[in-house]
């Protein structure tokens, strides 16, 4: 754990590695496993250093580091096959690169009459010779109403 008094995302990864370090490549089928480990270690924290509700904590520590985990877990593969990882937030800008404007174009989802759009995507693994979209991640740490919005 981390020296500081605050449980953080570095927290959540190392123990990530300590499952590397055992599963190997396989670490990756026990991210339900760490986040349950986390989520423990995260309520200690809580009961002895904040007032606010655990849960509550919790869903939104989880919610906000899931993606970062992921990051973490897929970075080094993404990059060891020359490929190259990109968050979805960096297509939502008006100025684009010709790269990542070509990457938002092969995103996009023609709805007719009703218009183009962007996908929920949180992350996005592309060529980065040509900008084709070889996976579109849309990280969840819940379902409940979304399932139907990131269903498509």
């Amino acid at each position: 754990m981390t020296n500081t008094c605050l449980f953080t995302i570095k927290d959540v990864i190392q123990l990530f590695e300590e499952e590397r370090s055992i599963r190997g490549v396989e670490a990756y089928r026990y991210v339900s496993k760490i986040l349950k480990e986390a989520k423990e270690l995260h309520r200690q924290y809580f009961l002895t250093m904040s007032k606010i509700d655990h849960e509550q904590s919790w869903r939104a520590f989880k919610g906000n580091n899931l993606e970062r985990l992921l990051i973490h877990i897929l970075d080094e593969e993404v990059r060891a096959l020359g490929l190259k990882m990109i968050s979805g937030k960096a297509l939502t800008s008006n100025q684009l690169s010709p790269l990542l404007d070509r990457v938002k174009r092969n995103l996009l989802v023609d709805y007719g009459e009703y218009g183009m759009r962007l996908p929920d995507v949180d992350l996005v693994i592309i060529d980065p010779v040509d900008g084709s979209v070889l996976a579109a991640v849309s990280v969840k740490s819940t379902l409940r109403e979304r399932i139907a919005q990131t269903g498509y």
